[in-house]
């Protein structure tokens, strides 16, 4: 019995890809009460889903809800918008399938894998700041900077996430990755080249990066451990969650967002 934020769909016209792209959008309980401006966390989907996820899967908005209510949250816009972004003339959407590994040779009788290492996600970055972002600027009461602007995801929206926010820590102090991180964990991080160095210097990095969360299930697999204590050891401050007893599945990236919310804009 807490006071709810409302959902709602917003239609916007993207420069980018020149077709009408659908968001949704999360505002406090107090936001028509109030005439206060709020900070923004834009949040994003999985693999095969869109921008519904985390409103009909993730219940995002009940775990706000409840975070404001027990004042562990400031009141935020939560931005749930949809991955899969195509430029005139690209391929139908990022979901099309890329080489793991080279195809096994004809006649060997070997299966192709699948992945997401050609994944690149400029498209949706530059659809992202040239579109989506003075879209929620122009139309909601937001505060400005990057202070006040948060970028998380899960599996691959946390992917994206890393690579949208890493390079252009101009625009974003926080950064959330649930079960899905960005490249060179698991022994091959380098933070010297990773990510067009942009861990390369601890210092910098550390005072323009308010929060890097990286949270994963406790049955996914040491990886995002790995990369933590990677991150740990180049000098970079993260933040890692686990959680118990669950695996790449919706329970852990509500909980991954419960313990992510409340460190934000703080």
């Amino acid at each position: 019995d807490v006071p709810h934020g409302q959902v709602s769909q917003r239609w916007y016209l993207s420069k980018v890809t020149g077709k009408w792209r659908r968001c949704y959008v999360y505002t406090p309980p107090d936001y028509d009460a109030k005439k206060t401006r709020y900070p923004v966390l834009y949040l994003m989907h999985g693999w095969g889903e869109n921008e519904q996820g985390w409103h009909t899967q993730g219940h995002a908005d009940f775990i706000l809800d409840n975070l404001i209510a027990e004042k562990k949250a400031k009141p935020m816009i939560i931005v749930m918008d949809n991955l899969n972004v195509a430029k005139p003339g690209e391929d139908a959407g990022i979901f099309s399938a890329r080489w793991l590994w080279p195809a096994p040779a004809p006649g060997t009788g070997g299966r192709p894998r699948f992945g997401l290492n050609g994944f690149t996600g400029a498209s949706f970055t530059e659809m992202m700041l040239t579109d989506l972002i003075p879209m929620i600027e122009k139309t909601y009461r937001v505060l400005p900077g990057r202070e006040n602007r948060a970028m998380a995801g899960l599996s691959m929206g946390g992917m994206q996430t890393f690579l949208t926010t890493l390079s252009n820590l101009d625009k974003f102090a926080y950064i959330g990755g649930f079960s899905g991180s960005t490249g060179g964990f698991g022994g091959k991080f380098d933070a010297k080249t990773s990510n067009n160095g942009a861990f390369s210097d601890a210092i910098s990095f550390n005072k323009r990066v308010k929060v890097l969360f990286l949270g994963i299930g406790s049955v996914e697999g040491p990886r995002t451990k790995a990369f933590s204590d990677a991150l740990t050891a180049a000098g970079i401050k993260n933040v890692y969650f686990e959680s118990p007893g669950t695996a790449h599945e919706w329970l852990t990236w509500r909980r991954c967002l419960n313990d992510f919310a409340p460190r934000l804009f703080r």
